[in-house]
């Protein structure tokens, strides 16, 4: 789709400056990653990441107010029918303008202009919306099988999102993508149990929880007791499958794509690393990897490829 340099261009440019903004400040990850794509494919990764930001932001509500933080509850999230309309009219908003072909938001134009000239189907965003509004009446998940239905539509959904944007080398890229997308989200539900349990959230399986005597809710909450670590370990060796799986991809994707995707996976993963070195305490203070390292890490990739563990082809197995 050319753009003119007319307003529409400038629009867009706007747009697309403000997607990357957004991507650098909230999705440190992503942004590095990024950084190892072509300036036109990488104003993509930074638009579809901006959607995803967008309708994050609108769920993940306040908590009450209170004197000072530790005095602060979180506020239910299903009490919240003003929230749900929020999402919603975002939602339609994307869907008008996608049917337009455009928008007077520069973020929204952006965003289309990415949707369309990538050829990302539609539907996908059907459900990352409809997974966004399950957090509204949803705070926790009894199975693993039950939370794999919720980041089907959060998670494995954003990989198929990024596919058009690395451009695969082979249809057998889709599998290895949504299982990077599912090893994502379950790498910030691990770090980040701490601040979902101030939203009234909680992303291990219930059945998990109790099958190692963990009750997040009970006076021992937060604390790093024993049954937590074990746990939390279990939860960080199906993580770690789930990377395995996605692995196979990258060999899939042409250098530059493969580039950027090897050097997210790898800083990903590496917060599994520093929750493990920090004794399992996700409690205390949150787990980063620190800024100097995502940049380190990106030129490494940049100059010698993924890592060489990322660029052999794996078997694909089916999730379970």
């Amino acid at each position: 789709m050319p753009v003119d340099g007319t307003a529409e261009a400038a629009k867009l440019a706007q747009g697309y400056a403000e997607c990357a903004r957004l991507t650098k400040r909230h999705g440190t990850t992503y942004y590095w990653g990024a950084a190892l794509l072509p300036k036109e494919r990488r104003r993509h990764v930074f638009a579809v990441y901006a959607l995803c930001r967008l309708a994050d932001d609108i769920v993940d509500l306040p908590q009450e107010e209170g004197p000072d933080p530790a005095s602060r509850r979180p506020v239910p999230v299903e009490g919240y029918p003003e929230t749900a309309a929020r999402l919603e009219a975002f939602a339609q908003s994307f869907r008008d303008a996608l049917a337009a072909g455009g928008s007077d938001d520069p973020v929204l134009a952006a965003i289309v202009h990415s949707v369309r000239v990538c050829a990302i189907d539609p539907e996908c965003f059907d459900r990352f919306f409809a997974a966004m509004a399950m957090d509204l009446t949803t705070t926790s998940y009894e199975t693993w099988e039950d939370l794999c239905g919720y980041m089907e539509g959060s998670a494995a959904v954003i990989g198929e999102m990024m596919l058009p944007v690395l451009q695969p080398t082979s249809p057998a890229a889709k599998d290895p993508a949504r299982s990077l997308g599912f090893a994502f989200q379950l790498t910030n539900f691990l770090r980040d149990v701490d601040e979902d349990l101030d939203r009234g959230r909680v992303y291990v399986p219930q059945e998990d929880l109790r099958r190692f005597g963990v009750d997040l809710h009970g006076p021992r909450g937060r604390e790093v007791t024993p049954e937590w670590r074990a746990c939390l370990a279990f939860e960080i060796a199906r993580n770690r499958e789930l990377y395995a799986h996605a692995d196979a991809g990258i060999a899939l994707l042409p250098p530059r794509s493969a580039r950027c995707v090897g050097a997210a996976r790898v800083l990903y993963a590496r917060i599994l690393d520093r929750i493990e070195r920090a004794g399992y305490d996700v409690f205390t203070e949150r787990v980063r990897v620190p800024t100097w390292r995502k940049a380190l890490t990106t030129g490494r990739v940049l100059v010698a490829g993924p890592p060489r563990s990322l660029r052999t082809t794996l078997p694909v197995q089916e999730l379970s």
